[in-house]
């Protein structure tokens, strides 16, 4: 199961080895200046926006790898209808991380604790 950790200056989206199969993707890594806003969502299906590509997803049951859209780009690690953090990003690649876990709060306090804005 993928999860939000801190690395120095870093916040990385750490994916298991299936998961990097399935959004076709290593490890996200972006400044922690870059985070603008952390959230914790009960239902992480609304956040996803744009068209994935590359990745793989079936609506409602997995949803993993990059998503396209006027907006950039973001990146979803979503399985199932759980709750999630949503990580608001400003000047990094992605501009939105989107990752389910169980306890969303803690991953959000901690990411918004260490992020320097």
């Amino acid at each position: 199961m993928a999860g939000f950790e801190i690395s120095g200056t870093d916040l990385r989206l750490r994916m298991s080895w299936i998961e990097k199969l399935e959004g076709m993707s290593g490890d996200i890594v972006a400044p922690l200046a870059t985070v603008a806003a952390v959230r914790a969502v009960s239902n992480p299906w609304p956040e996803l926006r744009g068209v994935r590509s590359p990745g793989t997803g079936v609506p409602g049951v997995i949803a993993v790898g990059t998503r396209r859209g006027g907006f950039g780009k973001d990146f979803a690690v979503v399985h199932g209808r759980g709750p999630a953090v949503v990580v608001e990003l400003e000047g990094a690649p992605f501009s939105r991380l989107v990752a389910t876990t169980p306890d969303p709060e803690a991953p959000a306090a901690t990411i918004l604790a260490a992020s320097p804005r």
